[in-house]
């Protein structure tokens, strides 16, 4: 059951919403993400493993920019969250956040899907 938003932040260039749908954690980053606005995903990645949720999926559909900062926040959200049995699932990415996973093989450590409702899907 969609619990809705339970919470938002904002930072200059990047807005991040979080709401819960079961027992997945579906994040929302929209903007830019980089050195400067990474620390604000990373908050709330951390936020939703200290709240029980080892499921999380990342609705990439407004993130316009991303940097090897904000992979790496990804990436330290995945070992987490694996560590507990759970993963980071990126859905809905658009072509130049894509390209950032191509050229760096993490879209090989990665669940990546077309849309969140078919993140949502798989259990």
């Amino acid at each position: 059951m969609d619990r809705g938003t339970v919470g938002s932040a904002s930072r200059g260039r990047l807005h991040v919403g979080v709401r819960h749908h079961g027992a997945s954690a579906v994040v929302t980053a929209a903007g830019e993400l980089d050195h400067h606005t990474a620390e604000l995903l990373r908050e709330s990645l951390d936020r939703c493993a200290d709240d029980g949720y080892v499921r999380l999926v990342v609705d990439c559909s407004q993130l316009e920019f991303m940097d090897s900062t904000g992979l790496n926040v990804l990436l330290g959200a995945r070992l987490r969250v694996e560590a507990e049995g759970g993963g980071v699932h990126l859905a809905a990415m658009q072509p130049v956040v894509a390209r950032v996973f191509e050229i760096t093989g993490a879209d090989a450590v990665f669940t990546v899907h077309d849309t969140v409702d078919a993140a949502l899907v798989v259990g």
